[in-house]
């Protein structure tokens, strides 16, 4: 079995008995929902406790379960640039504003990097009578790069 076999099968048991990924994460518990999406579609790992708790809820076997708390390959992409147009996004503001976001950064906090390890992330809806906006909260701790 595969990892990407254990995210297929979450996938399909989160549509079959009409889930939430909010219910889920509050089922699952022990994280942020966003980390425990994350570990649902094989980006994160979860403890032990959590992947039980995953098993039962997805009707998951033995091996899923353990597959679930394995450090995972990280980075879903199938190709660069993305070609699914809400994560083309995401790239493409990466492609605008990278180097705006490195400059400002640079010169708040000096030569280093903001860690995606030491990471929150938040999302919410904001009612907007234009239409709703998407609010993404990013915070990571700031590493500085070390001479040696």
């Amino acid at each position: 079995m595969k990892r990407e076999d254990v995210t297929e099968t979450i996938l399909s048991a989160k549509r079959l008995k009409g889930l939430s990924w909010k219910e889920i994460g509050e089922k699952i518990g022990g994280m942020s929902p966003i980390l425990i999406c994350a570990a649902c579609m094989g980006q994160m790992k979860m403890t032990k406790e959590q992947a039980t708790k995953a098993g039962k809820l997805f009707g998951l076997d033995k091996e899923a379960v353990l597959l679930l708390q394995e450090v995972p390959y990280r980075g879903s992409l199938p190709q660069v640039p993305p070609t699914d147009p809400l994560i083309y996004r995401f790239y493409e503001l990466v492609q605008v504003y990278g180097t705006t976001w490195k400059e400002l950064i640079q010169e708040e906090f000096g030569d280093g990097i903001m860690s995606a390890i030491d990471f929150d992330m938040t999302m919410e809806r904001l009612p907007d009578q234009k239409g709703d906006r998407v609010k993404l909260v990013m915070s990571g701790k700031f590493l500085s790069y070390k001479t040696y």
